[in-house]
Formats: structure tokens, sequence, C-alpha cells
């Protein structure tokens, strides 16, 4: 990736941010439009988002609420190169705050998702492909998502080598193994 394209993804997720925050909205109320009660573990929005174009699919979940934890929940995004009926593979997941500002973006282990599985050397190529061009729930959180693929795109390319790493280093399969859950991430500094 070029240094422009990522300067250029960090400046559309800064512009993203700018348009929510002049609506008093966040990546968050975003998601959340039209939705009454948010409860743990449930998909936002139901169903997912798909892009029959690039394939590209995500949705938005949180986990019941911790004392002090920063995260509020996650963007878990995917692709199906194959189209909606094919398999799906877990590329990484974007952690955000209850202000929607991101926290971290990490692996994690397959039991996690039930995707079908790829290794890195499958997964990598796919990252480019996540380009996100539905007008629903949002056309600024798809475009959010988007960007972050692109900025930040050598990073969790490595997030998922070092993914396959750290199953690797076990020397048996550990894909089903519910005491690794995340394998891989990259935290973002807390902001006042």
């Amino acid at each position: 990736m070029s240094h422009g394209a990522r300067e250029q993804a960090l400046a559309e997720i800064a512009f993203c941010q700018s348009i929510w925050e002049k609506g008093g909205l966040t990546v968050l109320s975003d998601t959340f439009r039209g939705v009454d009660a948010i409860t743990a573990w449930e998909h936002y929005p139901p169903g997912d988002v798909f892009d029959p174009s690039s394939n590209g699919q995500w949705f938005y979940h949180c986990h019941p609420a911790e004392e002090g934890a920063e995260e509020h929940g996650h963007f878990h995004c995917f692709m199906r190169p194959q189209g909606p009926c094919g398999p799906i593979h877990h590329l990484a997941a974007i952690g955000v705050d209850a202000s929607g500002r991101m926290t971290r973006i990490f692996t994690v282990n397959q039991w996690v998702v039930g995707d079908d599985w790829a290794s890195a050397e499958a997964t990598v190529p796919l990252l480019g492909s996540f380009d996100m061009q539905m007008p629903t729930p949002s056309y600024l959180v798809n475009r959010w998502l988007t960007a972050i693929f692109v900025a930040y795109g050598c990073e969790i390319a490595e997030l998922v080598r070092e993914r396959d790493r750290l199953l690797q280093s076990f020397g048996r399969d550990m894909r089903g193994d519910r005491t690794i859950e995340v394998t891989s991430e990259m935290v973002f500094p807390a902001r006042a």
C-alpha cells in the first residue's frame, strides 16, 4: 500500500468522524439508529451487512458490560470470496469505546466467530477486497470501516500472521480451544 493511500484513508476516517460530530452522533449511534435496546451478543444490524460487489460483510456486537472496561464492543469484519452462500473468513475486529473511538484492532480464534478457517497466507490477500459500498445501515459506517482496512492494512496483515504464529506455536490444532480467544491485537492509546 502506498503512503498516499494510507494518508487518504486516515483523512476519510477523520472526515466520517467529523460528520458524525457535527450531528451529535458517533459510529455507534449511527450503527444503532432505530434500535431501542442494545443486547449483548446480538448482531447489529440484524442479519449483518453484506456488499454483493466486494463480498465484504460485517456486524457489530458487544459483550455484557464489565466494570472498568474501556471497550463497548467491536465490529467483526469478514470476506465471502465466493459470494453470500460461500465460505466466510474473519479478517479482523475493530473495538470501540462507548464514544465510538477505536480502542484496538484484533484477530480471534476460529471458535469465536465459527468462520471457515483460512490461513494467513489465504487471508492476507483478502484484506484489500474489504470495500463496503452499501447505503445501509449507514454509508458513513461502511466507509469508515473500509477506510480502517486501507489505513491499517499492513498492521492488520501482520495481526493475521501473528494469529497463525500463536496458534501454530502449540504444535497441535488450537482453533477450538476456548481458553484462546484474542490471538493478536493492536491497541490504540486512550484519549482524554
